[in-house]
């Protein structure tokens, strides 16, 4: 069985997209290290799906909300307070509804989602091992080849200082990445651990890389610093818990986060009480007192508030993309480059119907997807357990987008869209073969 499936994963089953499935597996694999690279491969595989399945991909209804969206997104570029930035903008959107619309007709087998795991996997390896060499070794490193073919940039101490970030452009960003990279992992270790549980796998090396790989990336999340990439990482934990009814787990990592969480909002005498086995690395980053001069004009809270005020001013048509950072800096004196949270970013800079159209195109393939879960007849669990794994890939990414906005990072926006491809890819390929199968009943 396990043999089938890697198969499956080098083949593609329609012999018209063996090209770009290679072109794919490629890019994903040069991705991490040469965005540039990756991403020409990416969008050369898309776009030669494009030109083969045309007449399928036309049909799709997902399809054409993302060109309606796009058609709203330069409407509402004509009456940004700054259009040059506005056009310049959609760059972060409409190039990827492209690529989202061939990939998602390129996946079709869950073999091919399971080879996309392991590839991100282990390209994440020099990512993290980069980065524990910037915190714990003092690396840095600039390094440029012919601009953007290779762009590795490590700043002594991280960025900010004391974060781990690696070769990412912030710890934040380090940290969303390494929490999807953990979930990924986690997902492709506890199928090889069942796979050897269940005598359909004798080899245990795939499992061990895995857990160690699944250690380091842990471990570098944590010293990103990151509240956020933290929150997502136990939302993970959770999730498979529940979902495999480890009812211990549950009960423990619940009561981690509840003792970590009472130590740092608690009133004082509970705080204090908890405070004596609970690192202040973690409370006092959750509640602030690790940082506590830092100005009004870097709370969120303050830049959540300034961009619902844009919202009400301007809800139709939003304020044009890319020119929240303008505004908040003629504001508070602050540069800040988006307003850490992507819904309300959309509504201030987009207007209240695109971003509303943006997350029902978002929503409906999640839903979808989480309906294919519960009501597909997967051939083996393990497959079932590696949709579930992109499913909560998916959640994690769509929570940290709540406090953080992920697009503007290459490697963040890319990996994102490649997500949602692959499942969307997988739902539209089950409905069609279960039209096929009622037609033939």
């Amino acid at each position: 069985m396990l043999g089938a499936s890697l198969i499956q994963a080098v083949y593609h089953p329609n012999k018209a997209l063996q090209l770009p499935w290679n072109l794919t597996q490629v890019g994903l694999v040069l991705f991490p290290l040469s965005p540039f690279l990756g991403a020409v491969l990416i969008v050369l595989a898309s776009l030669i799906t494009l030109a083969r399945q045309w007449g399928k991909i036309i049909r799709r209804p997902i399809n054409w909300g993302f060109a309606l969206l796009t058609v709203l997104l330069i409407i509402t570029a004509g009456f940004a307070d700054d259009k040059t930035l506005a056009y310049v903008g959609l760059f972060n959107f409409v190039p990827y509804f492209i690529v989202f619309a061939g990939l998602s007709a390129l996946f079709q087998k869950i073999a091919q989602l399971r080879q996309m795991a392991w590839i991100l996997v282990i390209a994440s390896v020099p990512i993290t091992i980069l980065g524990l060499g910037q915190f714990f070794l003092g690396w840095s490193l600039n390094l440029t080849f012919l601009w953007v073919v290779l762009e590795w940039t490590i700043a002594p101490g991280g960025e900010p200082p004391g974060r781990m970030s690696s070769i990412l452009m912030h710890a934040n960003t380090l940290g969303t990445y390494l929490v999807i990279l953990f979930t990924l992992c986690l997902g492709l270790g506890l199928e090889q651990w069942q796979l050897i549980t269940k005598q359909i796998q004798t080899s245990k090396t795939p499992l061990i890389f895995l857990t160690i790989t699944g250690i380091i990336n842990f471990i570098a999340l944590i010293f990103t610093n990151s509240r956020n990439a933290w929150a997502i990482a136990i939302f993970v934990c959770l999730a498979y818990a529940v979902y495999q009814g480890w009812r211990i787990l549950v009960g423990g990592v619940s009561a981690i986060a509840t003792c970590i969480l009472l130590a740092a909002f608690a009133p004082s005498p509970f705080a204090q009480f908890f405070r004596r086995f609970v690192p202040a690395f973690f409370w006092a980053r959750l509640n602030d007192d690790m940082y506590p001069d830092r100005p009004v004009g870097l709370m969120r809270k303050t830049q959540w508030e300034f961009a619902w005020s844009l919202t009400q001013q301007h809800p139709w048509t939003g304020w044009g993309l890319r020119n929240f950072t303008g505004l908040y800096q003629a504001k508070t004196q602050i540069s800040l480059g988006h307003p850490h949270n992507l819904f309300l970013m959309l509504t201030a800079e987009t207007g209240i119907p695109s971003t509303l159209l943006f997350c029902g195109l978002i929503g409906w393939i999640l839903y979808a997807s989480v309906k294919l879960l519960r009501e597909a007849k997967f051939p083996i669990y393990e497959d079932k357990l590696l949709f579930f794994t992109y499913i909560i890939a998916l959640f994690g990414w769509l929570l940290s987008n709540t406090v953080d906005v992920t697009l503007y990072d290459f490697r963040l926006n890319t990996l994102s869209w490649l997500m949602l491809s692959a499942v969307c890819g997988l739902v539209y390929r089950y409905n069609q073969d279960n039209k096929l199968k009622s037609q033939e009943n």
